[in-house]
């Protein structure tokens, strides 16, 4: 693409407005977060300057967003003892977001199921408001959604009316503001500029923000210890998860609205560096923000250019005008996240829970109360389990459709001129597997089919449509095949291909059966069925009968 001047002009215009979309979001999450205003805006300039210029979403605009600041405001409560801790968790999961990007296992991250997403998103969105109650009545937050909510009824009676005032003015600015406004003037610096001015002139015994630090934020880490790191492992990771998958998400947003196609791994990359240069600096962990990215597309941004203009414009920001947001006032910015919480909902799902399936259903809910009431770790690792579980409970049923166990008659399959043999016997049984196995209907494999195991003296076990066998299934044939031995039942394996052989012979699921009975085709098959019918070897009741005795 060749760069014109329309596509700078595009990509001006594109930064600069998002650069005013988020300023006020990057305040609000940086106080929501534990760790100050400024964080929120070092974090802004961090994630969103180095994202754009190392990532691989050209139009995407990052910086904090609601499920990160939820993150770090559980680490600052229930991780780290100081604040250099828990930028040094920060620091840490942008390493692991760059590890992730290098090992090329983007693409996975966002088959995270969309019940956990949508669990986990609403739950974000109902800590951030529930985080909220306090500054909305003038009180400092507390960390915890539950301690702010027992905090909040014990201070019910004690309201600063000009901060409810505030909230509320800002909140009705931010959410009433028409969307064709928007473009040029957004609902939250709108509700920003109203509130502060409310604040300044008229309602002015609100809280304020007070001294913001200006000039180049100081490194803010120091060399952790091997007791420490292995401690921090888990949160990091738990951010650099919910970091990943909001990003890719994002990109994906943007992919739609632009027409263009993201590279998830270099993207992973890129939001690492950011988060790494977040947590040296004093920053919050940050992500691909949605409403950044989308006011970036619809104000002409197309390349790279505009984010990195988007980072750039907060870094100045930082350096000299920092000392002109200390009269804004708490409650302003706590209208606007309480407006933002309520957009993170996923009210489609959870208006909706009585409409989709019960399962999915179940693992949203229970994803969205652990979160909220429990912590986040522990809600996306149970909703990730339960959505597995229901996964493969819809798998079993779909997997065992495509086994076919039924009797061979002896004249039709045998020898159809052939009329000494018995046109009702059945001596041997075909089992085929066709589709792909895995554990969702291993634990069935064997209740299903044993029985019929024992009616045959052979059997053939038909692999020819098999596509794929997991470790879980290849060790459940096995297992089939040993109850066939058991009941002096001889096996036949027909079609293996290459994918199939290769699992079976990891795990050496054919140990028990004879080389020669392993071949390509029916054909082969119904030969050694033959053959071994044939000889001597005594009817299989009566096999059974001696071996009893």
């Amino acid at each position: 693409m060749n760069y014109s001047v329309r596509i700078l002009a595009g990509d001006v215009f594109g930064g600069v407005t998002a650069a005013v979309v988020m300023l006020p979001a990057s305040l609000a999450f940086g106080i929501a977060s534990g760790l100050g205003a400024e964080a929120g805006l070092y974090g802004a300039v961090g994630v969103g300057l180095f994202a754009a210029i190392f990532g691989g979403t050209k139009t995407q605009i990052s910086g904090p967003t609601g499920p990160m600041t939820v993150a770090v405001a559980v680490i600052v409560a229930s991780h780290a003892t100081t604040i250099v801790e828990a930028l040094t968790i920060v620091a840490m999961s942008g390493c692991i977001q760059v590890v992730l990007g290098l090992t090329r296992i983007g693409r996975y991250i966002v088959y995270t199921p969309q019940s956990v997403i949508s669990g986990f998103m609403s739950g974000i969105g109902v800590i951030i408001i529930l985080i909220q109650l306090l500054p909305l009545i003038g009180v400092p937050a507390m960390g915890s959604p539950i301690e702010s909510v027992q905090t909040f009824a014990r201070t019910i009676y004690d309201v600063n009316y000009s901060a409810l005032a505030l909230a509320t003015i800002s909140f009705i600015i931010a959410a009433a503001w028409p969307r064709r406004l928007s473009t040029y003037f957004p609902g939250p610096v709108v509700a920003l500029i109203v509130g502060t001015a409310l604040g300044m002139f008229w309602l002015t015994d609100a809280p304020t923000l007070g001294e913001i630090p200006t000039g180049m934020p100081t490194f803010a880490l120091v060399v952790p210890s091997t007791e420490f790191v292995l401690n921090a492992l888990e949160p990091a990771l738990i951010i650099a998860l919910i970091g990943s998958v909001d990003s890719l998400l994002v990109s994906l947003v943007a992919d739609s609205v632009s027409g263009t196609r993201h590279k998830p791994n270099r993207e992973l990359v890129g939001q690492g560096i950011g988060n790494i240069i977040a947590g040296m600096f004093g920053g919050i962990a940050g992500a691909g923000n949605t409403l950044g990215t989308l006011t970036n597309l619809r104000a002409g941004g197309s390349t790279r250019a505009s984010g990195a203009l988007y980072g750039l414009l907060l870094l100045l920001l930082v350096l000299g005008l920092g000392e002109y947001l200390s009269p804004i006032p708490h409650a302003v910015l706590t209208g606007i996240l309480i407006k933002i919480g309520i957009d993170i909902i996923d009210w489609r799902s959870v208006l909706g829970a009585h409409k989709i399936p019960s399962g999915f259903m179940v693992v949203m809910l229970i994803t969205m109360a652990i979160t909220v009431f429990i912590d986040l770790v522990t809600g996306v690792t149970v909703g990730l389990i339960a959505a597995g579980m229901v996964h493969a409970r819809k798998l079993e049923d779909l997997e065992l459709d495509n086994v076919v166990s039924v009797p061979l008659l002896d004249r039709q399959f045998l020898d159809p001129e052939d009329k000494d043999l018995d046109q009702f016997a059945a001596r041997v049984g075909l089992v085929a597997l066709r589709g792909v196995f895995t554990v969702a209907s291993s634990h069935r494999l064997v209740s299903t089919f044993s029985v019929d195991l024992k009616e045959h003296e052979i059997v053939i076990f038909d692999l020819t449509e098999t596509i794929h066998v997991d470790d879980s299934s290849a060790l459940v044939i096995e297992q089939l095949m040993q109850v066939a031995r058991a009941e002096q039942t001889e096996v036949i394996v027909v079609g293996m291909s290459d994918t199939v052989e290769d699992t079976f012979k990891a795990f050496d699921v054919l140990r028990n059966v004879v080389d020669a009975w392993t071949v390509h085709t029916l054909d082969e098959a119904r030969e050694i069925a033959r053959s071994l019918l044939a000889s001597e070897k005594p009817p299989k009741d009566q096999a059974i009968s001696s071996q009893s005795a």
